[in-house]
């Protein structure tokens, strides 16, 4: 099947030629500088399809709509570990751990070094509960309060920072 190259993909293709010396004689005498700047620009720009983030979260609270870029724990190992042992987290980013239905669940901040905000949330996108600034290091039970499918878990503060509360709607893929 033939596909059509767009010009970013030319670029690209030449770049990379460039870099391990295959171009035809015009294209040798490209110098060696020039031939790493174009390979570094393309490494540092990526390409355009490769750059949608699937991992983002959005909820839609009363003071506007918020997006999170967001890991997703949806394993048994990767819920386990969680965000531990992380000495910062990023303002707008977090950690999404899925459970796969709606049930009770708890959480705890074994290990974690950051003080969190963890938004427990229904299948149908709603936050059912938000446990703010929860204690680090501590094994402490942190209940979800009510059936949940999963919890976002992001930097102590969020919540208030950005006015959002229980009720508030989250959309992702994993949400109805």
């Amino acid at each position: 099947m033939f596909r059509r190259r767009t010009t970013f993909g030319r670029w690209k293709a030449f770049a990379a030629r460039a870099a391990i010396g295959i171009l035809p004689d015009r294209g040798r005498r490209l110098s060696t500088a020039a031939a790493l700047v174009c390979a570094l620009a393309l490494a540092l720009v990526g390409d355009p399809a490769a750059s949608a983030d699937p991992h983002t979260l959005e909820i839609v609270s009363k003071s506007g709509v918020h997006v999170f870029s967001v890991e997703l724990a949806a394993t048994d190992e990767d819920r386990g570990r969680g965000l531990m042992f992380r000495r910062e987290l990023p303002d707008g980013t977090g950690m999404l751990f899925d459970f796969g239905r709606d049930q009770e669940v708890a959480m705890w901040m074994k290990n974690t070094l950051i003080p969190l905000d963890m938004m427990f949330i229904s299948a149908g996108g709603r936050i059912v509960r938000i446990a703010e600034n929860t204690e680090p290091m501590s094994t402490r039970i942190i209940p979800s309060g009510g059936p949940v499918r999963a919890v976002l878990e992001v930097i102590g503060g969020t919540a208030k920072k950005y006015g959002i509360a229980a009720g508030d709607r989250v959309a992702h893929p994993w949400f109805r």
